[in-house]
C-alpha cells in the first residue's frame, strides 16, 4: 500500500515537472518570436539621420543579444 502512495506520488510529481517544462518552452518560444518581430522592424526602418540610426543600431544590437540567450540563431 505505502508503495503504490509512492509511486503516485512519484507519478504525480513528473507529469507536474513535465508540465511546466513544456510551459517554460511555450514561453521561451513566444519571447523569441516576439523578439523577431522586433528585430524585423528595426531592420525595415530607413533613415538619413545619423542619430536615428546609431539608435536604431543600439536596439538592434540589444535584441540580437537577448535573442542569443534564448538559443537563436540568424535564419538564412
Amino acid at each position: 500500500m505505502e508503495e503504490q502512495k509512492s509511486q503516485a506520488s512519484a507519478t504525480a510529481s513528473a507529469k507536474q515537472a513535465s508540465h511546466e517544462e513544456r510551459q517554460r518552452e511555450v514561453e521561451r518560444k513566444r519571447r523569441v518570436r516576439e523578439l523577431e518581430l522586433q528585430r524585423e522592424r528595426v531592420l525595415s526602418e530607413r533613415t538619413s539621420s545619423p542619430h536615428r540610426r546609431s539608435a536604431l543600431s543600439a536596439a538592434l544590437a540589444d535584441i540580437e543579444e537577448k535573442l542569443a540567450e534564448l538559443g537563436w540563431s540568424i535564419h538564412m
